[in-house]
């Protein structure tokens, strides 16, 4: 394998030289019923996720509790969510949020399904609360990637960090990983993330050669957020060579849930970690020469040396009486140059591959 960056989840290796590791976002898709936070986690161990993400805060530790336009989504931006529309930050984030209770019961249920349950915090309260029940992982949002002071905290740890850099200018994600590393984080993971929480994203909008680029420019795993609705996107993404790939998931977008509008459902997880794995299985490893009993068969119809006339022993070989030609079972083609001007070491019949032992 390839030094390539590398960071480890519970026992997980995550990189470049490893399978893609696919995370369902829960956002705030459970609709604060813990029944259909469990169905959601259940459905994405059932579709073949290696994770489970959810997301800590409180209206308070977000925003402020104000109608003032700076703190109300504008209804006017032709892709803002239907759900998201004209409503004052502090209410909508009373709605999305994640009941905080929820993580060790959750927890509970992810290790007997074998998945992996981690989540984004949001500020300095929420690490200290997944710290205090052994978060794995710390997954920082794209509007966070420049708080600097939460950056330092999560890095602290000493746990693995995941960022998403939707936002952030080159100059701002050097910024952020520096600070990560200066405060103790040795395994990095920066995700290429598109936020236009689309139904119907733009192909030209993806700009995924971003995912190498920064795996090359920064030294991290890289990998791609996928804030967006379809699944074609995240599959052509982690052929790019993404190492994680997060998309967010709900059990019925008709649902009308917070998120669901550009959010993916079980069936449709599950053919987006179907169609990775096989991607993955194509493109296998760095491998030259045959790659199956049938390839290797098919060898058989490569060129060699043939005797095309009738040679007599002591007889000069030319290029009137020696050719390349198909299949293979006389000496290579590499050899035609120090064949000629030898002569035949014995009678040789037209039509008989030429062998080293016909040769004087």
């Amino acid at each position: 394998m390839n030094d390539h960056p590398v960071i480890q989840i519970v026992g997980r290796k995550i990189g470049l030289d490893y399978p893609c590791f696919v995370v369902a976002e829960m956002s705030g898709n459970h609709q604060q019923k813990f029944e259909e936070a469990e169905a959601i986690l259940r459905a994405a161990a059932k579709a073949g996720a290696d994770a489970v993400k959810l997301q800590h805060y409180l209206p308070e530790t977000m925003t402020l509790d104000s109608k003032k336009e700076w703190f109300v989504v504008r209804s006017d931006k032709k892709d803002t969510p239907e759900a998201w529309a004209g409503q004052p930050l502090f209410d909508l984030y009373k709605i999305a949020y994640t009941p905080w209770d929820w993580y060790p019961k959750l927890k509970k249920v992810s290790d007997e399904l074998g998945i992996i349950l981690f989540s984004t915090p949001f500020d300095a309260t929420a690490v200290d609360y997944l710290e205090k029940h052994g978060a794995p992982c710390y997954k920082i949002a794209s509007y966070e990637a420049t708080d600097i002071p939460l950056l330092a905290k999560a890095a602290k740890t000493k746990k693995p960090v995941i960022i998403s850099v939707g936002f952030a200018s080159r100059r701002e994600v050097d910024e952020a990983v520096k600070t990560l590393r200066e405060n103790g984080a040795k395994e990095i993971a920066v995700l290429h993330c598109v936020t236009g929480y689309s139904g119907s994203p733009k192909d030209e909008e993806m700009n995924l050669r971003t995912i190498r680029d920064i795996r090359e420019r920064f030294g991290v795993v890289s990998g791609f957020s996928n804030n967006n609705a379809g699944i074609d996107t995240s599959v052509t993404a982690a052929i790019a060579g993404a190492s994680i790939l997060e998309q967010h998931l709900t059990l019925e977008r008709a649902k009308g849930a917070i998120d669901s509008a550009f959010s993916i459902e079980p069936d449709e997880l599950t053919e987006m970690v179907r169609r990775i794995r096989r991607a993955e299985k194509m493109l296998g490893i760095v491998h030259y020469g045959t790659q199956s009993p049938t390839e290797e068969k098919n060898k058989h119809f490569r060129r060699s040396l043939w005797a095309v006339k009738n040679i007599k022993k002591g007889e000069g070989l030319t290029k009137e009486n020696v050719r390349v030609l198909r299949p293979q079972v006389g000496l290579l083609p590499k050899f035609y140059n120090e064949v000629l001007g030898k002569t035949a070491a014995k009678d040789i019949e037209a039509v008989t591959p030429l062998t080293k032992d016909l040769i004087a």
